[in-house]
């Protein structure tokens, strides 16, 4: 599929969360690991990309840490094959869904503590990975911080997906009046659960660009990023935003 995404005429290619292996094990998601250095895939990737002269966004691996858990870890490739940032995920996966189906990602991961926005030549990209969907905060920071594109790699699970992926992508573009990019994994999961797939293209606007529906395949989407200044030209939310106390208001006395 990357082969023939570069045959398409694609600049830059991004893959899904756990795009090198993703397994579970009981509650706790157990993808496949290994030390950055000598990871497998991501060596493959680097020389794919360096072979093939194009960037690559590997939305997520799982890589040894250093307290013997892992990191689920994206990086961002150049078409020299150099790494050119990393992006720790910060939110865990930890929920339950019905008696179940429960899953607890921070059993075996260790979170991140740091936004990242990556300089690339064709836009400043700000990484977040699947369940970091559901914080707006971290996606407006980032947009703020400068980032013109918004991704999220994830493999989302189906069963929330079906209500609440194309709703979160959209919210978010229209938030942060920025591209929203999120390469979703699709199908079953060794060990139990799904992922939703539908991976979308969003415009600053909320519109969808592109959907790559219910199967595995490649979606190609050409980004003008003039969208970008005249969606916050015309709803300039960000700059517009301000800060504030709480008070409760049960605990003063009515006049």
């Amino acid at each position: 599929m990357a082969n023939a995404a570069v045959k398409t005429g694609a600049e830059m290619l991004f893959l899904p969360e756990y795009c090198g292996g993703l397994k579970s094990e009981g509650p706790a998601i157990d993808p496949p690991s290994a030390q950055e250095e000598s990871h497998p895939f991501l060596g493959e990737m680097r020389a794919f990309a360096k072979e093939r002269g194009i960037w690559i966004n590997l939305g997520s691996i799982a890589v040894d840490g250093p307290d013997g858990r892992i990191l689920n870890r994206g990086f961002m490739l150049d078409d020299s094959g150099e790494i050119r940032g990393r992006y720790d995920k910060i939110h865990m996966f930890d929920i339950q869904l019905s008696e179940s189906e429960v899953y607890r990602e921070s059993a075996h991961v260790s979170p991140g503590n740091r936004a990242v926005i990556h300089d690339t030549p064709f836009a400043r990209i700000g990484h977040t990975i699947c369940y970091d969907l559901r914080f707006p905060g971290l996606f407006r920071k980032l947009a703020q911080g400068g980032a013109e594109i918004l991704i999220c790699p994830a493999a989302f699970t189906k069963k929330t997906g079906e209500v609440h992926w194309h709703i979160l992508n959209r919210a978010r573009a229209i938030e942060c009046t920025r591209f929203v990019v999120s390469a979703c994994a699709i199908g079953e999961v060794p060990g139990g659960g799904e992922c939703y797939g539908h991976s979308l293209v969003i415009s600053p606007w909320g519109e969808i660009v592109s959907d790559g529906g219910a199967l595995p395949g490649v979606v190609l989407a050409s980004l003008d990023l003039d969208q970008v200044a005249e969606a916050e030209r015309r709803i300039p939310s960000l700059a517009s935003e301000r800060g504030f106390a709480i008070s409760h208001e049960s605990d003063r006395d009515v006049a």
